[in-house]
């Protein structure tokens, strides 16, 4: 089981939260509001806020800009994980994963069953990294967002979480691009 180590000190992120749907604006978007409520009550700093349609260019565009961002540390979208002909967030996102998390989506399944039962099976949570930036795809509810959040991301985000945590590694998450050439290895 996972503990706070009380001696470390706290390591706020910069998290980006990204709502997809066709129907919502920032003034009725209550999952992305759950999200930017707990991010910031936890003590991170909310990068952006942004909503975008379910479309997988304009999806990719944006997670491509914060991937791009040394300002943005992760990302959490919320939307678009369904099976429905407008639920295309897994299949614009996980194109980008340099690495699959497939733990997280195992994580939500577990705590999503205990609350809502089967029905979890209608959801395509996913996450991975590209980058060095951590992307984490949750449900569209607000009670998907707070089971997510609650549940694994803000330990998993915390730095005093043990044994293990996301922040611990973040500095080594790119290392593949800074190691230099072996010696005689061709271009």
């Amino acid at each position: 089981m996972s503990s706070t180590d009380e001696s470390k000190t706290f390591i706020p992120l910069n998290i980006a939260v990204l709502t997809i749907s066709d129907t919502r604006s920032l003034a009725d978007d209550k999952s992305g509001a759950t999200l930017a409520d707990r991010l910031t009550a936890a003590g991170h700093k909310l990068a952006v806020r942004e909503i975008v349609t379910d479309d997988v260019e304009a999806i990719r565009a944006v997670i491509r800009r914060w991937i791009a961002d040394a300002g943005v540390d992760a990302v959490i979208t919320t939307g678009g994980t369904g099976f429905t002909g407008r639920d295309v967030t897994p299949e614009a996102v996980e194109p980008l994963f340099e690495k699959r998390m497939d733990g997280f989506s195992i994580a939500f399944h577990m705590l999503s069953h205990a609350k809502i039962g089967a029905s979890t099976i209608q959801s395509r949570a996913t996450a991975g990294v590209a980058g060095a930036t951590f992307i984490f795809c949750l449900p569209g509810s607000p009670g998907a967002c707070r089971d997510g959040w609650d549940g694994i991301l803000a330990a998993q985000l915390d730095y005093r979480t043990r044994p293990c945590n996301f922040v611990e590694i973040m500095p080594r998450l790119d290392e593949h691009l800074r190691r230099p050439k072996a010696k005689g290895a061709s271009a």
